[in-house]
């Protein structure tokens, strides 16, 4: 902030010198402002670019906490060799166990239907009319009772009010008649597989007779027990979280294993936030780079981020990330290669958790984690830090920029009343000369003209 000098109104001839006096004591004392202003400039760059690489580190940060995940077995994945067999769901809240498992489904199952019987009166139209008057029903599921209620005297709802009775079946309109003679009837379905008798009572008479015999799911797992597990459901529990719905007749296999696209998303988003947080930091480089040019914490992040990518250390055949299909290209940026990366997660899974760790303790994830905590974090890291450094010395600036403003409007002030004394000083010098050299000429008048 500039220091705006009083505009001094003098009476003298020399009134303009005066002012220019007092000009140039001010421009010379507010010197040290502009010094202070320009710093603060300087240092407010400095921590607009702070944010920046500390946005950028942070999304690093984000990168390695998604790998971490990905690669403490949060990414397990169930399938199976044929989906016309058998199809595969796992809950990994369960926590599951990678593994194999042989699946031979003996009989996949089938549920018991029932139909209305033929001699019912014909349904035409069934949100007009039903198999039966009656206002409410007895069903009968494997010897439970259930009491429907339909809306109405439709077959519709009657199909309706089975449905949200709370049985164990699922009732359905059929059209068995032709599109031009159209003959509705009620199918109902059990849930369960397996022989279930199914049965609706009118209050006079039973309307329902077998359509077919369900039959209970049979299959064995890695050829055990001798006798076939039998199940009233097609979706049974193999292991812990692994589930199967048995879908149909033969063996196939089913494998839990780790999926690598999880910890290959993790790995590009790391990729990307390295090269994104390596580029910023370049800016900040040379004799023209960024406000962060010639700054200690430029050095700094660049050592976490060849620090963590030099990380070596596991086992077998994953000791760094080339390995893992990370390398550098010509510009310096680091590249992913994918199918690499998918081929030795599948071929050599334990060496890649071997290398990668568990985020604590040891491990790439570990060492890196650290290093971007050494950073990021909020109280203590290096970029509050810095930010801390860059405040204090901005307010202490500030400071001394209102303390010299107020010493240049104090001695501007002192200068002007010295200046305004001076000048009426000399107004009144210059008044008394006039006068005395108007007498002068008045006493040289008289006197020539007498002679």
């Amino acid at each position: 902030m500039a220091t705006t000098p009083v505009t001094f109104n003098g009476s003298s001839t020399y009134s303009a010198q005066l002012q220019e006096v007092i000009q140039h004591a001010v421009t010379v004392a507010s010197i040290p402002l502009t010094q202070l202003n320009d710093n603060v400039t300087t240092l407010q760059g400095q921590g607009q670019q702070l944010n920046t690489l500390q946005t950028d580190f942070a999304a690093i940060q984000t990168a390695v906490q998604s790998l971490t995940t990905a690669g403490n077995g949060g990414s397990l994945s169930a399938s199976t060799g044929s989906s016309s067999i058998a199809t595969a769901n796992l809950n990994t809240s369960a926590s599951p166990s990678a593994g194999t498992y042989s699946l031979d489904v003996i009989n996949p199952g089938s549920p018991s239907t029932s139909v209305s019987l033929s001699t019912l009166p014909a349904v035409s139209d069934p949100n007009s009319t039903s198999i039966s008057t009656s206002s409410s029903y007895t069903l009968t599921v494997n010897g439970s009772t259930f009491t429907v209620n339909p809306a109405s005297d439709t077959l519709n709802d009657l199909a309706q009010s089975i449905n949200s009775s709370g049985a164990p079946v699922s009732a359905t309109v059929l059209n068995l008649g032709s599109p031009e003679a159209p003959n509705y009837q009620l199918s109902v379905q059990s849930t369960a597989l397996g022989n279930i008798p199914i049965q609706l009572y009118d209050g006079s008479q039973n309307l329902l007779s077998p359509l077919t015999t369900g039959v209970p799911a049979t299959y064995q797992v890695n050829g055990q027990p001798s006798t076939p597990i039998s199940s009233d459901s097609s979706t049974v529990t193999l292991a812990p979280g692994l589930t199967v719905n048995l879908a149909g007749a033969g063996q196939t296999t089913v494998t839990v294993a780790q999926d690598s696209t999880a910890a290959a998303n993790a790995l590009s988003a790391f990729v990307s936030a390295y090269n994104t947080a390596s580029d910023e930091l370049a800016t900040n480089r040379g004799s023209g780079g960024g406000a962060l040019s010639g700054e200690s914490i430029v050095f700094s992040l660049q050592q976490t981020l060849s620090n963590i990518t030099n990380f070596s250390g596991g086992t077998g055949s994953v000791t760094n990330i080339a390995a893992l299909g990370l390398s550098f290209d010509g510009t310096g940026h680091l590249t992913f290669n994918q199918s690499q990366f998918t081929s030795i997660a599948a071929s050599n899974s334990s060496d890649v958790a071997s290398f990668l760790g568990t985020g604590t303790g040891s491990g790439f994830l570990a060492n890196a984690a650290n290093d971007l905590t050494g950073l990021l974090d909020p109280t203590n890291g290096v970029f509050q830090s810095q930010y801390t450094t860059i405040q204090t010395q901005i307010n202490n600036d500030n400071q001394e920029i209102s303390d010299t403003q107020t010493r240049i409007t104090t001695m501007q002030n002192d200068l002007t009343a010295q200046m305004s004394a001076a000048d009426a000083l000399i107004a009144g010098l210059q008044s008394q000369n006039t006068f005395l050299t108007q007498l002068f000429q008045a006493q040289n008048a008289i006197a020539t003209s007498g002679s």
